[in-house]
């Protein structure tokens, strides 16, 4: 049952951003233990992290927001279309204004790889309307900045440089 209640609501909202932001900073937490050396340690960020994955999701699933995969496509387009024309531009320009090298490149990077996204996610959406799949064998996704590449990697990344063998490959 969908929460119909206006408080109720906006708090469920609230406890579904704070969720999902924990899932995302303990699997960060995660990967950097993992790095120093501390597997186990890592292994207790990811576990508390599919806790706060489950806490997200019947959040979300309580506010109605979870729909058919055709709903959930647009859904993501509209996201990332939003996010490609209005936030990262403004983002962006905010921080060269301001001199902060380290914003500019994280927005640029995530303006470049949405914009794939967006593509990827309207053509997925146009084949699921005619009852059918995508056809993707492999998803490339650079891990410097996100650039997203169907069935082949790039030799290198056309956005950061990174070389294509180091992509995170997704079968």
């Amino acid at each position: 049952m969908v929460v119909k209640r206006e408080m109720t609501r906006k708090f469920l909202e609230e406890a579904f951003a704070g969720e999902s932001m924990a899932h995302m900073k303990y699997l960060i937490f995660a990967e950097h233990a993992e790095k120093e050396g501390f597997s186990n340690v890592a292994k207790l960020f990811r576990a508390i992290a599919y806790a706060e994955f489950v806490h997200a999701k019947n959040h979300f699933i309580a506010l109605g927001k979870l729909g058919k995969t055709s709903e959930n496509l647009q859904t993501g387009i509209e996201g990332e279309t939003f996010e490609v024309e209005e936030m990262y531009p403004v983002y962006k320009n905010s921080a060269e204004f301001q001199e902060e090298k380290e914003a500019v490149r994280t927005t640029h990077y995530a303006l470049e790889a949405e914009k794939i996204h967006a593509e990827l996610y309207e053509n997925a959406k146009k084949k699921t309307e005619e009852g059918e799949d995508v056809e993707i064998k492999k998803v490339y996704i650079c891990p410097v900045c996100g650039y997203t590449a169907v069935d082949e990697a790039p030799e290198r990344c056309p956005v950061c440089g990174l070389p294509g063998e180091k992509f995170v490959v997704f079968e």
